[in-house]
């Protein structure tokens, strides 16, 4: 699984060096950089007609529609509501994936819904749909990352959770009760004004794990604050774990009968996962478990495909056959939960819908891509493998185009009058303006060095993997 960019205060490259890498790695983006940010957004949300279909596809879209309705209604929608955004995937498969799962109001979160908000509007589209992972760690940096947010000048711990709940916690383990309390260091509950007013517009229940916590509050805080035209749906691994259930118990489904099937495409990927992390690409896609993840009660485990069966390590003492039906049922009773290349697999390249991603997706995810060429040249299913290379722009960057200095965004909305006035405002920005100094980018080592790759033609020789990320 991709890692996050690194914590050092140090920066390895410069901001021109990362845009003049991302616009070799990704052409279209290069006029943009000084026009106003809302018309990239409006660019990002911007898809064409599918050109060239599968019936693999077609398939794996009335799944992904599926899961849309049903998450939706999962969510409170009505039916009507969920039809409303499964059609939306239709007319524009376009996901938010960039933001880990945090509470809205938390900057980095926060200025990339508004930049999704931007593009949606552009289009007049009703859904913004997200996608975020539920194997995050509460421990991402000191008071930082899910489980904390700074508001009223102080950082507060979401649900007042203690120290040896927090190290090496999961969010999606379903450990609770989770309980929202924004506390302070010293364990003071809504210690300010600004608290006070968040506290209560947050959900007054108890959650099974913080992950749903935290959709449930994102929930009723985007419907509190944000315009009624556009509605949020957030996806999570529990939704994906699902989905990827439905296409193992469909005999009509790549997924169960190529990628899982012998289990021969499987391991082609594994192999060539090797060789791409000896090379260029070396540890922008790790492999840190084999397909799926074992979920615990207070840890996700990694699990390895030996001989027919995704093995835990000896302290769980946890396996299960890696054939579609004993997969579906672990999935189902939350057993194991996705990886992030099994996730991606089925929210976006087998379907073909657009992810908008940060700065280590826009490399690992096109490196995805590729991997997943290699199973389906090994499947023999061509005309799934020209859907995907006729696909345009199937992974953009669509998180931190918008980074603000502003500590505390309920702050900066309060006073600007609400998020329409923060939307004009910030619409009107040039690109390489409201992107500020690319820290996430100049700050992580992966990333200087594969600008000096591209810098000095390095990058040039490895054209089988960058092909991937030019559709």
């Amino acid at each position: 699984m991709p890692g996050s960019a690194s914590g050092s205060s140090e920066a390895f490259c410069s901001p021109a060096d990362v845009r003049r890498s991302l616009s070799y790695l990704m052409p279209y983006l290069g006029p943009y950089w000084d026009r106003p940010l809302g018309a990239y957004a409006s660019e990002v949300y911007s898809v064409e007609r599918f050109h060239t279909e599968s019936t693999t596809r077609v398939h794996a879209r009335s799944l992904l529609r599926i899961c849309f309705e049903r998450a939706a209604r999962r969510s409170g929608y009505t039916d009507k509501e969920a039809q409303a955004a499964g059609r939306e995937l239709l007319a524009c498969p376009v996901l938010q994936t960039g933001p880990h799962c945090l509470l809205l109001f938390e900057p980095d979160a926060f200025y990339t819904h508004l930049f999704s908000l931007m593009g949606l509007m552009a289009h007049s589209r009703n859904w913004h749909i997200t996608y975020s992972v539920s194997t995050s760690s509460f421990n991402e940096r000191a008071k930082k990352g899910p489980g904390w947010i700074r508001i009223g000048g102080e950082t507060l711990n979401l649900f007042g959770l203690p120290r040896s709940r927090m190290d090496g916690g999961r969010i999606g383990c379903l450990n609770g009760p989770y309980r929202y309390a924004l506390t302070n260091a010293k364990r003071q509950t809504a210690p300010n004004p600004s608290a006070i007013r968040l506290l209560a517009a947050l959900p007054d229940t108890e959650f099974r794990s913080a992950a749903e916590a935290i959709k449930a509050g994102n929930h009723a805080l985007w419907d509190r604050v944000f315009p009624p035209s556009v509605k949020l749906l957030q996806l999570d691994d529990f939704d994906v774990a699902d989905l990827i259930a439905d296409h193992l118990e469909n005999s009509d489904s790549w997924m169960a009968t190529q990628f899982v099937g012998d289990g021969v495409v499987a391991k082609s990927i594994l192999a060539m996962l090797d060789q791409l992390n000896a090379g260029l690409w070396a540890g922008w896609v790790r492999q840190t478990t084999d397909f799926f993840w074992r979920l615990e009660e207070h840890r996700v485990v990694p699990l390895r495909l030996v001989m027919g069966r995704l093995r835990a390590d000896k302290a769980s003492c946890f396996e299960v056959e890696f054939i579609p039906s004993r997969l579906a049922a672990a999935l189902r009773t939350r057993a194991i939960l996705p990886s992030l290349f099994t996730a991606f697999l089925v929210i976006s390249i087998l379907p073909g819908t657009r992810v908008l991603g940060g700065c280590r997706q826009v490399v690992y995810y096109p490196l995805m891509r590729y991997l997943t060429s290699i199973g389906i040249q090994q499947s023999g299913d061509v005309d799934l493998l020209a859907a995907m290379l006729a696909d345009e722009r199937s992974g953009v960057w669509g998180h931190r185009v918008l980074l603000r200095p502003e500590p505390d965004p309920l702050h900066e909305m309060e006073a600007a009058g609400g998020i329409p006035t923060l939307l004009s405002s910030y619409a009107d920005l040039a690109l390489s303006r409201s992107s500020g100094d690319l820290e996430s980018f100049t700050r992580d080592r992966m990333w200087s060095r594969l600008a000096s790759a591209i810098a000095n033609g390095t990058a040039d020789r490895a054209s089988n993997e960058r092909q991937w990320f030019c559709c």
